[in-house]
């Protein structure tokens, strides 16, 4: 699934006439980098969740024959459903046998994402992680299962390790950048159930990551931007040179 219906609000002005999944990198929109991405990687089925200039989307896929894979419409155009209620809203268009690998369109990275997928079969989630500094980070313990999530500017704290703070030692919990990229087990639609129509699935992880087997995947030599400015719009073009010349 590709997460494509964000407002693109940090990309305005280009965002006031165009969705954010439009905007061009490298000669091509987002959305042919990652749909290309996926489609290499040998993933056959894509879901694209659209609700900002959504008519665009719908028709540069159909410009481009779906790029010869069966990708699949979630339409939010009645209203913004999050992270978490994306899925939600769009389960009936997955296979109940697979795993699901989620992708924000606005990410570019050198994750080899069919190594990725097969490495993860296992695990009921499993978010792709890195050293990357940042000032929000989840926290795993020593066999990388979720235990929470922290911002070290505030000390705000989240998941299992604020439910019971003398369960773990925070100090003793290894801290990870999360990277947009993560997959996700049919088995947690079931506690999804409970869920309301629009939540992030970030907080929806941290709720079940003691229930669930939430764990997460270090990439220790990820390369990763997040083209959510407009200002990194120009790096954006060097970076892709980089990633495609290593």
């Amino acid at each position: 699934m590709i997460f494509a219906a964000g407002l693109g609000t940090r990309l305005k002005p280009l965002t006031d006439t165009k969705p954010k999944a439009l905007v061009r990198v490298g000669g091509q929109p987002l959305l042919w980098h990652v749909v290309t991405k996926l489609k290499d990687a040998g993933f056959e089925r894509i879901v694209v969740n659209v609700h900002h200039f959504a008519d665009q989307i719908i028709g540069y896929l159909a410009a481009n024959q779906n790029f010869g894979l069966d990708i699949r419409v979630s339409d939010e155009r009645n209203g913004l459903l999050e992270t978490g209620g994306g899925i939600k809203k769009a389960k009936a268009l997955f296979t109940t046998e697979s795993p699901i690998l989620i992708h924000n369109v606005d990410i570019l990275s050198n994750v080899d994402l069919a190594a990725f997928y097969e490495q993860v079969q296992d695990k009921d989630a499993t978010l792709l992680v890195s050293p990357r500094h940042t000032k929000r980070y989840l926290l795993f313990d020593d066999s990388m299962r979720l235990q929470g999530w922290t911002n070290i500017e505030t000390g705000e704290l989240k998941g299992p390790i604020s439910d019971n703070k003398t369960a773990v030692d925070h100090s003793s919990l290894k801290k990870f950048a999360f990277s947009g990229i993560h997959v996700f087990h049919p088995a947690l639609f079931e506690p999804m159930k409970e869920e309301p129509d629009r939540f992030p699935i970030m907080d929806f992880y941290l709720k079940n990551a003691s229930s669930y087997v939430i764990s997460g995947y270090l990439k220790e030599d990820l390369r990763l931007m997040d083209v959510g400015k407009i200002d990194t719009l120009d790096q954006a073009e060097q970076f892709l040179q980089e990633i495609k010349n290593k």
